[in-house]
Order: structure tokens, then C-alpha cells, then sequence
């Protein structure tokens, strides 16, 4: 029974990382575009202010 459990849990799990939508921005909900700033950003730039 807990085999069954856990490829049930499992296989939520992957259907909701294969839904992910990666044409529009998580938070905001705007469209990407290639003309964007961010894709031109580095690791570098984006350290967290101190």
C-alpha cells in the first residue's frame, strides 16, 4: 500500500512540474519577450542588496 501512496504522490508531482508555463513571468504574469532586460543579466548582478 505505501508503494501505491507514493507513485500516486509521485506522479502528481510530475504532472504539476509538466505544467510549468515558461511564456510568462511567475509573479507578474507578463509575457517574456527577448527584448526583456533581465535576459541580458548576469549570476554577478544578481547578488541581494546588504
Amino acid at each position: 500500500m505505501r508503494i501505491r501512496t507514493f507513485l500516486a504522490i509521485l506522479g502528481v508531482a510530475a504532472l504539476g512540474f509538466a505544467c510549468t508555463d515558461t511564456e510568462h513571468y511567475p509573479i507578474t504574469g507578463e509575457e517574456c519577450a527577448p527584448t526583456d532586460p533581465v535576459q541580458d543579466l548576469s549570476v554577478q548582478q544578481c547578488d541581494p542588496p546588504a
